[in-house]
């Protein structure tokens, strides 16, 4: 089985490898996911985290457009991980769990 940072990395080196850095760029995303520095069990990780594991393939040139007209999108990330603080990890885990719900 290939872990997700293996598929990650072999992703992130088809792009390079195929020419795409700078035209593509990946966001990640997994049920395990643990920011650089943080606890697992920090609220903030739950900004990254998904049901299954997943690799967005975002198109740069839309990034930029996206940031030209939003304007400061640095704080998307900080607005994010400050309501999912305030959520707490427990209500956090709650919702994603509530993800493999099929009664809702």
């Amino acid at each position: 089985m290939i872990t997700t940072w293996i598929f990650v990395e072999l992703a992130e080196s088809i792009l390079v490898d195929q020419g795409y850095e700078g035209i593509y760029q990946l966001a990640t995303f997994h049920p395990d996911y643990c920011f650089d520095g943080a606890e697992p069990d920090d609220a903030s990780n739950y900004t990254n985290r998904s049901p299954y594991a997943m690799v967005h393939l975002l198109r740069e040139e839309s990034v930029e457009k996206a940031i030209e007209f939003y304007g400061d999108t640095d704080a998307i990330p900080e607005r994010n991980i400050a309501k999912l603080m305030a959520m707490g990890s427990e209500a956090a885990e709650q919702q994603l769990q509530h993800c493999f719900d099929v009664n809702s």
